[in-house]
């Protein structure tokens, strides 16, 4: 009776034992778990991918007037110098000043040629990149948010996005600011976008709080007072 006894105890320990090894192998080890409030890595909005805490693209940069003439044609020309300094960018070409000049000044002569008016939209800027500087691997992202403008400058590409000028709150601007706008964002930090904003000749890599950006984001309507109604895309001109 006492030998039973201690075999059916004997069972029993190794019974559990067993138990607890098979919970303890479920158990992840600490090192193997996921890191939580990493500063190094953000989301990207697709589950798997990370997208780095910070980027900035070596666009070139030029004002809309690149010799401080804010008179026509230059005043309604921040989409041509937008287009302009991701050509440069993309071409891997020096943007100086002269040459900046004579690029927007053709551009200019060609889109009034071809039946452009002063103010395009962002499609006709898809359109105008892939006529005359032959840029026809681009696309436009409707609905805009911070992770896809984050996204696209990750892998190296600048975004070019039409803003509705006066919300924007840039200092530097005359006056109140444009109605309509638009500038080259090319980099982001964990709390602003660093963009070349053609609008001031302060505006290389200026800085604005993500909010700030795709709370302006408004595409051309046709209608300077109503470009608060236009819609938020944005276009993204790949190598």
């Amino acid at each position: 009776m006492k030998r039973s006894f201690l075999i059916a105890i004997g069972k029993a320990c190794i019974l559990t034992s067993a138990i607890i090894l098979v919970a303890c192998a479920q158990l992840p080890n600490a090192a193997e778990l996921p890191p939580t409030g990493s500063e190094t890595e953000s989301p990207s909005g697709k589950e798997g991918n990370l997208l780095p805490a910070k980027a900035d693209i070596d666009v070139p940069f030029s004002s809309q007037a690149p010799f401080a003439n804010w008179n026509a044609p230059y005043q309604e020309a921040c989409e041509e110098m937008s287009l302009i300094m991701v050509h440069y960018f993309l071409e891997k070409k020096v943007l100086t000043p002269e040459i900046a000049d004579k690029e927007l000044r053709d551009l200019i002569k060609w889109e009034k040629e071809n039946g452009y008016a002063e103010d395009v939209t962002i499609t006709q800027l898809a359109e105008i990149a892939c006529k005359y500087y032959d840029h026809c691997s681009n696309k436009l992202i409707n609905d805009v948010t911070s992770e896809q403008i984050k996204s696209e400058i990750s892998k190296g590409r600048p975004v070019i996005a039409p803003m509705a000028g006066r919300d924007l709150g840039n200092p530097y601007y005359s006056g109140e600011g444009p109605w309509y706008h638009m500038l080259v964002i090319r980099g982001y930090t964990k709390n602003k976008f660093i963009t070349n904003d053609p609008g001031t000749r302060r505006g290389k890599g200026y800085k604005y709080a993500y909010s700030a950006i795709i709370n302006a984001i408004h595409d051309w309507t046709g209608v300077k007072e109503e470009i608060r109604k236009g819609g938020k895309i944005m276009l993204v001109i790949e190598p």
